[in-house]
């Protein structure tokens, strides 16, 4: 198993943490995490990839290790500046973008200018207009978001909480979540991330301040590109995939059976394996053509 590693980097005014896996002179990985999520949530697939990827986790702004914003910019610009800068800062030309939900989106969001920074492309279960329609998935999510406690009595009752909302992740997903999205203060259990202004943001985008049109990024995407749509995904709709597929011959999209919107929490063992699978690929195609 690789050793993991932690790094902090001040970018966009905000001291942001990340981890790494494997040789940074590896093809780099950067994977990008959902709305409430953090970094630490692709260990098991880091670790999978670590003999062969340079594999980079970012806990984006107001998540994780890394700082709150005091000014509650939590946009899909923002995070994709912090994407742009992130990747300056390490200096590579092209890197693997991995992102979850909202961290596909933000992805997107910086291939809108910047698409050939790519080298390639995995979307999980997330696309274009998914963070901003009327889905079950969107009213769910909101819905969270208005709802949860701000602090719990003991570990108990989060982990009690997080299954209440996360039925079909597994035991080691709510552990997880657990361990790196909450912290004790003061008797508390409380989020480790800016649940009040990160729900602000969220909430507000959907009903003031949607995404950018995130179909010219697709259009615009020159890498092979992947969607892994959960099959029981309630967020993201087979016939957005299907467009997506059709908007652009480089994209190519798998179902994950017996996973939702979570996938990679879902169904850990068949999301690795598809991730495994498209990356060797694409690096063995660029090396073909060397």
């Amino acid at each position: 198993m690789d050793r993991e590693r932690s790094h902090f980097v001040q970018l966009n005014g905000l001291r942001f943490h990340y981890l790494t896996w494997g040789a940074s002179s590896a093809p780099l990985l950067i994977c990008l995490h959902g709305l409430r999520s953090y970094g630490r949530t692709f260990a098991g697939l880091a670790e999978m990839l670590a003999d062969r990827f340079h594999v980079l986790a970012l806990d984006q702004r107001g998540r994780g290790e890394t700082e709150w914003d005091p000014e509650q910019n939590y946009f899909a610009t923002n995070y994709a500046d912090d994407l742009g800068a992130l990747i300056d800062h390490l200096g590579v030309e092209k890197a693997h973008l991995l992102g979850h939900s909202m961290g596909g989106i933000n992805a997107l969001t910086y291939a809108l200018d910047h698409a050939q920074r790519f080298a390639s492309l995995i979307l999980e279960d997330s696309g274009p207009e998914a963070a901003d329609g009327d889905s079950a998935g969107i009213g769910r999510i909101l819905n969270e978001l208005r709802t949860t406690p701000l602090s719990f009595d003991g570990y108990d009752a989060a982990r009690a909480f997080w299954r209440s909302i996360r039925p079909n992740v597994t035991e080691e997903a709510i552990a997880s979540r657990v361990a790196n999205s909450m912290k004790e203060v003061d008797g508390k259990v409380v989020w480790r991330h800016d649940q009040l202004g990160i729900g602000k943001c969220r909430i507000e985008q959907a009903e003031t301040r949607p995404n950018p049109d995130l179909w010219p990024a697709v259009e615009k995407l020159a890498c092979p590109t992947l969607v892994l749509r959960g099959a029981n995904s309630d967020y993201l709709d087979p016939a957005r995939v299907e467009r997506m597929c059709a908007v652009n011959p480089l994209v190519t999209a798998k179902e994950i059976e017996g996973a939702g919107h979570y996938v990679h929490d879902d169904n850990p063992v068949d999301f690795n394996a598809a991730v495994a699978e498209f990356l060797d690929c694409v690096e063995a195609s660029g090396k073909s053509k060397d």
